[in-house]
């Protein structure tokens, strides 16, 4: 049985349990598990690799202790073990100086067993323990491709579109940002943590040749996510991605940490990240936030977090909705610090459904450097592939399409000298960004303006009529306002009056 049919076979069973309500719930359930057999997995190939190594999972506790039999617990008594037993004794684990073991914790603070059937239980751990040996090496890179599935499955969910973006999106972002070896990365809402996985993959491609190599990769990976599904997902990934202790995968909100206590010794050398748009955050948080930067909008303030958090020369790769380029207000201030802050050298504007069907919001691929104010913006234009006038989830993005931009990017280090204007890309002075007030979504001067019948483009044109409206009112308001505080003497006209002779 492939691992695929063990997944859809293990999610039927869930389906007769009263206690298990909706595909998240299924999924949530489904991956607790899946981590107890992946690390009991993983923990057979150290034991054989480190003759010290001790489990931070105390014995009655370990898969191997209670699952792994297809005759052992089963029942009410199975369904007691989990809710009595194994849950506190996984949430309390004395982390003490065990990295291991604070992993472990953390991953299941809020984490929940929904079924209450222990007889259906019995059933599900059997069809794991037949099914699934992560140490078997042609099971390696099926149980990657099942588990990209399964994230797709968490989106497709319906409260959870901002966990998975687009592998082709996330590869060819840390493609160019190209993180080095000892480059510490950081996504700091990092979901599922499908761009550190990019960024684990692209450096062992690139620049891991030795063991050393291998740790130095190791502890070079940072990622935070707030919400404790995606969190579980995001720690389940990186022992998949053989990170033996991803205890650098924190289950916080960054945007709970005050602004200015993030300091130099913890500014990071890159940054890949698609921050949640389109919400906000519950009261209080922008107070973390100097005054000029103070928002509800999650995306906001996650910029204003990046450029504060990379080092000087630091890059990044961002993934942002156009409002934030035609937005004012806060977002013309925080696109004044980026660009003054920042070399904002390239956008790449995507086309309308590289997020279907979760999302109709268009998206821009942001690339900055910090250290260097900008002087100039280049733009791409990614367009469809032949054939294609949207994608799909039968047709989705794929990394191949972006090799245009591949070979048209040239080299920062001569400040991409080689870049040439095309029908697809263009290039934007700052002087003329300034005179726009910051208003960064500047369309193709090569193509002509084509009408638009997406109701996500006609609502965001709606939004900047609506804000030039407002503007014009308050022009308006400031100079009504200034003609009727002048007094009647003020207002008349000074009479001439002859001298006598």
């Amino acid at each position: 049985m492939s691992i695929s049919t063990t997944i859809k076979s293990i999610q039927d069973i869930m389906r007769k349990d009263v206690g298990v309500d909706g595909d998240a719930q299924r999924i949530g359930q489904l991956v607790w598990m899946l981590f107890l057999k992946i690390y009991d997995d993983r923990e057979r190939e150290w034991e054989l690799v480190y003759d010290d190594y001790v489990s931070p999972i105390p014995n009655d506790l370990r898969w191997r202790s209670w699952a792994a039999n297809s005759e052992g617990l089963t029942g009410e008594g199975l369904k007691s073990f989990i809710d009595n037993t194994l849950f506190p004794g996984l949430q309390q684990l004395d982390a003490g100086s065990d990295a291991r073991a604070a992993v472990i914790r953390s991953v299941f603070e809020d984490a929940y067993n929904y079924m209450k059937s222990g007889h259906l239980l019995r059933q599900v751990v059997n069809r794991i323990q037949e099914g699934i040996d992560f140490n078997a090496s042609q099971q390696r890179h099926a149980f990657g491709d099942m588990y990209e599935q399964i994230l797709k499955d968490l989106q497709s969910a319906g409260n959870a579109g901002e966990f998975y973006t687009p592998r082709a999106v996330t590869e060819f972002m840390v493609n160019r940002v190209d993180p080095k070896l000892a480059e510490s990365v950081m996504d700091p809402a990092c979901g599922t943590g499908g761009f550190l996985t990019c960024a684990i993959e692209h450096k062992r491609e690139h620049y891991v040749q030795t063991p050393t190599d291998e740790q130095a990769l190791q502890y070079s990976i940072h990622g935070w996510e707030k919400k404790p599904l995606p969190h579980l997902l995001a720690t389940t990934n990186m022992i998949l991605h053989g990170i033996e202790v991803p205890s650098q995968i924190r289950h916080d909100n960054t945007l709970n940490r005050p602004y200015r206590d993030w300091g130099p010794s913890e500014r990071v050398d890159v940054i890949v990240a698609n921050p949640p748009f389109g919400g906000t955050e519950e009261d209080g948080i922008e107070n973390n936030f100097p005054a000029e930067f103070r928002t509800r909008e999650t995306a906001d303030l996650f910029m204003a977090l990046f450029i504060r958090l990379l080092k000087p020369g630091g890059r990044a790769a961002v993934v942002l909705p156009d409002g934030f380029l035609f937005g004012e207000g806060m977002k013309t201030r925080l696109k004044e610090k980026l660009l003054s802050e920042c070399n904002l050298h390239t956008i790449v504007r995507l086309p309308n459904g590289v997020f279907n069907p979760y999302t109709g919001i268009k998206t821009n691929l942001l690339f900055f450097t910090k250290g260097q104010p900008t002087e100039q913006v280049w733009y791409y234009q990614h367009p469809y592939p032949e054939g294609y006038k949207n994608y799909s989830k039968t047709k989705p993005m794929r990394f191949a399409e972006f090799a245009t931009e591949i070979d048209w990017w040239g080299d920062e280090a001569d400040g991409f000298a080689s870049r040439q204007e095309t029908e697809q890309a263009w290039r934007v002075g700052i002087d003329e960004i300034k005179a726009r007030n910051y208003n960064l979504d500047i369309k193709n001067p090569w193509q002509e303006e084509q009408v638009s019948h997406d109701p996500d483009e006609l609502l965001a044109q709606y939004a900047r009529q609506q804000a030039e409206i407002q503007e014009l009112r308050d022009q308006l308001k400031t100079v009504l306002g200034d003609a009727l505080s002048r007094t009647p003497q003020d207002q008349a006209e000074p009479q001439q009056t002859e001298e006598p002779a």
